[in-house]
């Protein structure tokens, strides 16, 4: 996922010739499918938790696959390697396991995630294990915070009362310089704002943070909902939204205000960048003084800037250089009524999590049912887990660290990485298209490359953070100051290149180019990623593949742009940058043609990020994988060779079923491709892949030699 314009990761939220020094028999296409089949119908699987994770069951327990981390069963014998190779792996399960009625997508990143939301939950009612006063304390503050929101009579009694301070500032306001200071603060409380605000390293100077300003002011998904005719309904339904939160908030005219409100978002939606634009670093660092913001760009900035806290600040650094001129020529236009009708309907909109359950349920019934396909809401005990971990959520992490997180993972799993940063080297020594000056400095960032496993090795102190059993409200408030006045502090700092921006208890991963790191979290150290009793090719597959995406993020399309030290820098020759883009534009073309939908296709040029690093870390952990291997033969397991066991794992960690609005959203609005071609997008570049599974001239999937993109 594109974070920030530069952070990338799995979700959400980043692929090698085999040797065949192993000599083990490889199999033909119908010889694979015929295993698969007699595999299917004799292999005794272990039940427990295995099946419940297959059938959408969830535990305590993290999931098991297999008795070596493969899950057969899952597979569908019918279908041909080289006709679609994530259905091959992964069909069966696709056929059988329903979506949880509580949720858009289903998949093994889920259940995962399933597993920590029920142990977090387990640690927030019990308030914290363990002997370290720091973690007992830490434990008990959450415990606070976690039944202020369990207490429903109390949230459901005040209604939208924890609003009317806020309310009562928003009527009052009677220019645009009081409403843009309202909107200064938006990382303050429930307010909201039509430009976003964020301290960040200086991706030009990466040792200091720099205050960013970038578009914002849409409540739909992506700029496509308010202009592209597919997301007509839901663009309507949105109105209608709107108009039952402004009438629930007491607003006069409810309904002529809410149609007014939608006019100005979508007039703000045809003045924003595209995401596809938004994913280049060098045309989103626009550094300028205040002053010159403002004649860029006409505002009340000072007064924004005051009420944010940054009150002597100068220097800011613009993202969408074009679309915040704009945006501001809108807000200089827009009647003040209007102005002040959006901020109503956004600020209610944002509350509406920790509001009565009139405001939840119609939170739900759009953004979750409307637009994403989710039949049943969550129960309150999760919604309150995932407040927690969204709020206060390294707070969070360090309890479920000292009470969850067996530290061998860390240390396999850091010996797993270490092999795949040589198994990248020695990809890029061999890099035949990349001069010797390019590659040296490539060879020089990839050395320096920082692997960071499981957890921060220093926590942040909560210690000045106050939180009431009674006030959901005001604790949701008190933890969003907190953290916006923890980035104010650190302006006079130097960057700490040791900071998350992951919890240790997500299901994720992710890279951050200005820092130069990979971040794995402790959560996804578990199977089907990385399992210390599984099979080596299974784990390579798996959690291999994974530390190898995040790598080559580092290296995509526009994580190469940033140096060794994390700064924005060109370190490539001309030929080399032109090489790249020729090959990436070929990968960008591949995924164009991928048609989820009949007339909707992947947006390659969207999605070229995650693709490059997909098929870069599925080299890298491929080669890793021979490497650990030590020139001796992959043993065959189950009549399948490594390889196969190799590429099977990949596509299984990839198992996933997603509602139809969910993926139509996802398909405008994520730099992800649908995780099928993830699967299939990228085996078909990797040339072992034919080799391992006989895929042939004919077969859907197969590539000519030629048309295979090769670029890490």
């Amino acid at each position: 996922m594109q974070v920030t314009g530069a952070m990338t990761s799995r979700m959400a939220g980043a692929g090698p010739r085999e040797p065949d020094g192993s000599r083990a028999k490889r199999l033909t296409r119908r010889a694979a499918t015929w295993l698969l089949s007699s595999l299917l119908a004799s292999m005794v699987m272990p039940r427990s938790a295995l099946c419940a994770a297959a059938e959408g069951g969830a535990g305590t327990e993290p999931p098991h696959f297999g008795t070596y981390g493969l899950d057969l069963a899952g597979g569908d014998p019918s279908t041909r390697p080289g006709d679609d190779f994530f259905r091959l792996v992964n069909g069966s399960w696709v056929d059988r396991t329903p979506i949880p009625a509580d949720r858009a997508r289903y998949g093994v990143d889920d259940m995962l995630a399933r597993t920590a939301e029920e142990q977090v939950r387990e640690l927030l009612e019990r308030g914290g294990p363990g002997s370290d006063p720091a973690t007992r304390a830490t434990g008990a503050k959450l415990a606070a915070f976690y039944a202020s929101f369990l207490d429903a009579s109390r949230v459901e009694a005040l209604d939208h009362a924890p609003l009317g301070a806020e309310l009562d500032r928003l009527r009052s306001a009677s220019s645009r310089e009081e409403l843009a200071a309202l909107m200064g603060q938006v990382n303050d409380g429930f307010f909201n704002s039509i430009f976003g605000i964020d301290i960040l390293p200086d991706a030009k100077a990466p040792d200091r943070y720099a205050v960013t300003l970038s578009q914002s002011g849409l409540g739909l998904p992506d700029r496509d909902y308010y202009l592209a005719a597919p997301f007509a309904e839901k663009k309507a339904a949105y109105g209608a939204y709107l108009a039952g939160l402004l009438g629930m908030v007491g607003w006069r005219e409810p309904q002529v205000a809410a149609g007014a409100v939608l006019d100005f978002e979508s007039r703000v939606a045809e003045a924003s960048w595209t995401r596809t634009e938004d994913r280049d670093s060098e045309r989103t660092y626009n550094p300028m003084t205040v002053a010159e913001l403002q004649g860029a760009a006409p505002f009340p900035w000072r007064g924004y800037l005051k009420a944010a806290g940054l009150a002597g600040i100068d220097r800011v650094v613009v993202m969408e250089s074009t679309a915040l001129p704009r945006i501001a020529a809108l807000f200089a236009g827009t009647p003040i009524d209007v102005l002040k009708a959006w901020q109503a309907a956004h600020l209610a909109d944002s509350a509406a999590p920790y509001l009565s359950r009139r405001f939840g349920d119609a939170e739900f019934a759009f953004r979750k049912k409307t637009l994403s396909g989710v039949s049943d809401a969550p129960p309150r005990w999760r919604r309150a887990v995932d407040a927690a971990n969204s709020l206060l959520g390294e707070a969070v992490g360090r309890v479920y660290v000292a009470r969850h997180f067996d530290a061998r993972a860390k240390a396999e799993t850091d010996a797993l990485a270490a092999l795949c940063k040589v198994a990248f080297k020695h990809r890029i020594e061999r890099n035949e298209w990349m001069s010797a000056e390019t590659k040296a400095h490539a060879l020089t960032k990839l050395e320096r490359l920082r692997t960071e496993i499981a957890y921060p090795s220093r926590w942040r102190s909560y210690d000045a953070l106050s939180v009431r059993r009674d006030d959901l409200a005001a604790n949701v408030r008190a933890a969003m100051s907190f953290e916006w006045q923890r980035k104010v502090a650190r302006l006079a700092l130097k960057v700490d290149r040791f900071e998350w921006t992951m919890t240790p208890q997500t299901v994720d991963a992710y890279n951050d180019p200005v820092l130069n790191a990979v971040f794995f979290p402790a959560a996804m150290l578990q199977p089907p990623f990385f399992d210390a009793s599984a099979d080596p090719a299974v784990n390579f597959g798996a959690i291999g593949a994974l530390i190898g995406h995040e790598m080559t993020h580092g290296f995509d399309d526009d994580g190469r742009k940033y140096d060794e030290a994390g700064a924005l820098s060109n370190w490539w020759t001309l030929g080399d940058a032109q090489e790249f883009g020729r090959r990436a534009a070929l990968l960008s073309r591949q995924y164009d043609a991928f048609e989820p939908f009949p007339g909707m296709h992947v947006n390659g040029d969207l999605t070229l990020g995650e693709d490059i690093a997909d098929l870069g870390g599925a080299l890298i952990a491929l080669d890793a994988y021979h490497l650990s291997l030590q020139g001796k033969p992959a043993p065959v397991i189950d009549a399948l060779t490594g390889d196969q066991r190799f590429f099977m794992s990949y596509a299984q960690s990839w198992r996933d079923k997603v509602t139809e609005d969910e993926a139509r959203r996802r398909l405008v609005s994520d730099v992800h491709a649908p995780e099928k071609y993830r699967v299939n997008g990228v085996v078909r570049n990797i040339d072992a892949w034919y080799e391992a599974f006989g895929v042939k001239p004919g077969d859907t999937l197969y590539l000519a030699p030629e048309d295979r993109v090769h670029i890490w």
